[in-house]
Formats: C-alpha cells, structure tokens, sequence
C-alpha cells in the first residue's frame, strides 16, 4: 500500500476493553441525524407518541371541552413550535406561554392561533403584545388601563383574560374583588374581556381540600358577573391536576402543558390508558474500563471500588442538564439498570457495567426513557434529584443536540 493510500485510511484507534468487543472501525462509527453534527448524547422526541397522546386526550376529555396547550419554556424541553403544531393539529383553541420573547417566536413561525401570555406583563412589553396579537392575562386594572390606552392609540381590541387569585396568591386580583374588576375592563374600549382565569396550587395531590377551596372561590366570582350580565367565551382554572382528577372544575377550557407530553404531574393522578412519554435522553459510552479493588472514581474520590468493578462513562453532565448525583440513580444499558458511581460532573457520568457483562464501547444507554422493559422516568429522576418531574423535563439543555423520531404512531 503507497504512502498516500495509507494516510487516507480511517485510523484504528484501540480503545478500553476492546478484546471484548466489535473491532474499532466499528465501536468509532456513529451516525449523523437530522443533519446534527455527532455528538453521542442526544434528546430524541417522539412526535408520533406525542400525536397519539394528543389524540387520547380528545378522546378523554368530554365533548365541547376546549384545550388550551402549554408550550412554555420550549415545551418543557420538548420544542414549542413543534408541540404546537401538533397541538393545533389535535385541536387545540389556543397556546398558553409565559414570555413575550415566547409568543413572539410562536408568531414569527407562522402559526396564528390565539396565543395567551400569562403571568404578569411589564409597561414596556404591552406595545408588542399589541404587535403580534397576543392574549394578554391581565391581574392588575393599572395595566389593563394603560393597556387599554395603547390599543385605541393602535386602533385595535387586545384579547385579555382577568387573572384571579382564589388563594394561590402568585398573580392575579384577589376573588373578593375580582367581579369589580372584571366589570371596569368590561367598560374599557381598547379590550376585549375574552376570558377569565385561576389557577390551582395543589391539584395534583390526593388532598383535594384546598383545591375545592379554590373552585369554590371562583365560582363566587363566575356568580356575581353572571348577575352582572358579564358573558365570557372561555373560564379556565384546570391545569392537568385538574383535568385528571376535578372534572367539576373544566367549565370551558383546560390548560395543558405536561400531560400531553405524556408525563403526569404525580404519581396519584389519575391515569389515562395509552399515554406515553413523547421524550427519550439518550448517550453513548465512550469509556469501558476495568477498576482495581481501592481504585477511585471522579472529582472528590465519591466512588472506591471495594472489589474489581467494569466501568462505563457517558460523556453527559450537570452541564447537560442532568441532576449532580452522588452514587445515586441508574440509566439503562442492554436494557438493564446500571447503577451511577461517584459524582454526576459536568461532561461525564460513570455507570458500573459489572452485573452487565454484554456491554460494549458505544453501546446505547438511555438516561430517561425505555428501553426494553426496563424504564427510567422523570419521576425516577425528580426522585434522585430531590425534585419534580417538570423539572426534569424542562432542565435538558440546549447543548443536547434535539432528534425527531416518528416510532409512537402504532395503535
């Protein structure tokens, strides 16, 4: 072979427990999807899961109950523009976000459904709210004023949803006064008093107490409009807690931001048959190695082997999004739990490979997700992290490259 046909070889370049496994030509291959640069850790999002949860949803849900999808905060890590779409497509009355830079991302993609901005606006954002036609949840009469004002001077109607306080005491004008204010934004020519809103602080818990306290709340205020002749074209107060388990509280629109991604909001809430998670994080192991009893693992030596232990390293972190575990969790290899050693650092998570002996360099492991039987959850995650499951899902970073796969359209 000519000194030139050498150099244009692919370099075999031997890597950790190689006499166990493919040849190297092999363990190096990695492939290039949607046009991604490789890298081997990755989101995957099942937009045919998601079209079918969406589809069960509508089969859940009584009829002539519209849905409001929730696509803040990139859809939970999902994508926005791509949840919405298929929220749309299932449906779906209006968008609910949080930030103007949200629904103005949402606008300039082209969709054109009624897109509600909720929480509380600042002065200087209401001009642009007016711009690109947005919904604007308004919770305090100065803003609806001054809103009021900028929509004659644009010569337009802005679509406004009276947030109420029924006891969540976040946003909103407390349900005493509520029915006062929502006849004053009734009056002001520059809007359209288009809905009215609540929201629950704890819906998804088996204790309904508190959240019957809240429906009770609104419905005093719901009495005293309709005393008032004020008609509204939609009340919501159901987030999924509320969907799942308070069917009592759907009045005519429910809000939905999670469950369609196929997560629940706890471990109680009731279950709908079919709905599966739309969201897999994947990597690859790029280290297999062997350590020796009293060798140690990672920053601050949190791991010592006590006996000769198989190894693994995912070349995914805290950077990426993943909880900073200390000995605590596990992901999926060959479909079976491995178990993670030491510190979760930045770029690199250690799995012991030990009690999986079939596993090879490159292998697939699955942080959140199925594969097999086998299944790690955000809940699982939330567990281990001492947190929630929205969390989790909303907490993978942007550096993870997003993959969109078509494998959960099978009935």
């Amino acid at each position: 072979m000519t000194p030139d046909a050498q150099r244009d070889q692919p370099a075999s370049v031997p890597g950790p427990d190689t006499a166990r496994g493919p040849a190297p030509d092999q363990e190096l291959s990695f492939q290039i999807r949607s046009g991604h640069a490789p890298r081997p850790a990755w989101v995957e999002i099942d937009l045919g899961q998601l079209r079918r949860n969406f589809a069960l949803i509508n089969q859940d849900k009584p009829a002539g109950l519209a849905l409001l999808s929730v696509v803040k905060d990139n859809a939970y890590g999902h994508g926005a523009e791509g949840v919405a779409r298929e929220a749309v497509a299932a449906g779906a009355v209006m968008l609910g976000v949080n930030t103007l830079q949200e629904g103005i991302a949402l606008r300039n993609a082209g969709l054109t459904i009624g897109i509600l901005v909720v929480g509380e606006r600042h002065p200087d954002e209401l001009p642009f709210c007016i711009q690109h036609g947005l919904t604007v949840s308004v919770g305090d009469l100065r803003i609806a004023r001054l809103l009021d004002r900028l929509a004659q001077e644009a010569r337009c109607c802005v679509p406004v949803h009276l947030k109420v306080d029924t006891g969540m005491s976040r946003f909103g004008i407390r349900w005493d006064t509520a029915a006062d204010a929502a006849t004053e934004i009734r009056r002001l020519p520059g809007l359209v008093l288009e809905g009215m809103m609540s929201h629950f602080a704890m819906s998804d818990e088996a204790d309904k107490a508190f959240a019957l306290q809240q429906l009770s709340r609104f419905e005093q205020v719901l009495a005293a409009l309709t005393a008032r002749q004020v008609r509204l074209r939609y009340r919501h107060l159901c987030n999924t807690g509320g969907f799942l388990d308070l069917p009592q509280a759907h009045f005519d629109l429910v809000r939905l931001g999670i469950l369609p991604l196929g997560v629940y909001p706890s471990q109680v809430c009731r279950r709908i048959l079919g709905l599966q998670p739309a969201m897999t994080v994947k990597a690859k192991l790029v280290t297999v190695r062997t350590l020796q009893p009293g060798d140690t693992y990672g920053y601050g030596m949190r791991y010592q082997a006590a006996s000769p232990r198989r190894i693994g390293v995912l070349p995914v972190g805290y950077g990426d999004g993943y909880p900073r575990l200390r000995n605590e969790g596990a992901v999926l290899v060959r479909g079976k739990r491995a178990p993670i050693i030491g510190g979760v650092a930045m770029d690199a998570i250690g799995v012991d490979l030990t009690d999986i002996p079939e596993a090879r360099l490159w292998d697939e492991a699955v942080l959140m997700g199925r594969q097999g039987v086998e299944e790690i959850s955000a809940h699982d995650i939330a567990q281990w992290g001492r947190s929630v499951s929205y969390d989790v899902l909303a907490g993978w970073r942007a550096r993870l490259p997003r993959i969109q796969v078509e494998e959960g359209t099978q009935p």
